[in-house]
């Protein structure tokens, strides 16, 4: 009998050319991770482990800072929050642990164009640390395995407006002595008043890099794990007028 050999016509070379592509796409995306680490034509899921875990810490802090440049420029992903949410029901892995203020004007997860389960969060006035903040971050980074800690403030605090004016209210005069040392670390030559914007910023920034110090500290589980370079701890702030974060060590 007498085989005929079929050559692949035009249609079938481009449906193969297509299938390759998109193969390669799906590969792609499934290396660069989620919310928080995807292709910029790609939709998101949740991060998992071993996406999360294939990132250093300053892979991670590079693609918070990416994401601020976005949000700067109203350039957001295309992201699919109930997709994210069904992907990280049965379980989290993220990659960063933030403390931050309670402010309303700065959401880590929008400033940062981050998803559901990209990162865990520590929200209190003026983002200082304590035991229970402490425990907390302990917990994202030894035992859920988040890569970088990020003490991040902003920019007109209420908070340290506050703990400037000596401002008394039941608890939050307890909270607000723990900025009090941060007050009076600030080198300002100028009028150190709360109504000096410039001078709360500063003692705005003074405040993240003594929270930063004292998180290494008073924490020798987060000091041993930044020492062996499976986290790194580093300092950020927010600025409620340009919408930029700055990061620093």
């Amino acid at each position: 009998m007498h085989h005929r050999t079929e050559h692949p016509t035009h249609c079938d070379c481009l449906a193969r050319r297509k299938f390759l592509k998109m193969a390669s796409a799906a590969t792609a995306v499934g290396l660069a991770g989620s919310g928080l680490f995807l292709a910029d034509d790609a939709r998101a899921d949740a991060l998992t482990r071993e996406m999360r875990d294939k990132l250093s810490p300053d892979q991670i802090i590079q693609a918070m800072k990416k994401g601020n440049g976005r949000f700067r420029k109203g350039e957001r992903k295309d992201r699919n929050y109930l997709r994210e949410q069904k992907a990280s029901a049965s379980g989290q892995y993220p990659a960063a642990a933030l403390l931050s203020c309670i402010d309303s004007r700065a959401p880590a997860e929008v400033i940062m164009d981050l998803g559901i389960g990209d990162i865990f969060n520590c929200r209190i006035a003026g983002n200082i640390e304590n035991a229970d903040i402490l425990g907390s971050l302990e917990f994202a980074c030894k035992l859920a395995g988040a890569k970088v800690v990020l003490v991040m403030g902003h920019t007109a605090c209420g908070a340290i407006k506050g703990a400037i004016d000596n401002a008394e209210l039941g608890n939050l005069t307890g909270l607000l002595a723990r900025i009090k040392p941060a007050v009076e670390a600030t080198t300002y030559s100028g009028d150190r008043s709360a109504k000096n914007y410039a001078f709360v910023d500063a003692v705005a920034r003074k405040n993240v890099e003594m929270t930063v110090a004292t998180i290494r500290k008073d924490s020798p589980v987060l000091a041993e794990l930044e020492s062996k370079g499976s986290i790194k701890i580093a300092g950020a702030m927010y600025n409620v007028g340009s919408g930029a974060v700055e990061f620093f060590g």
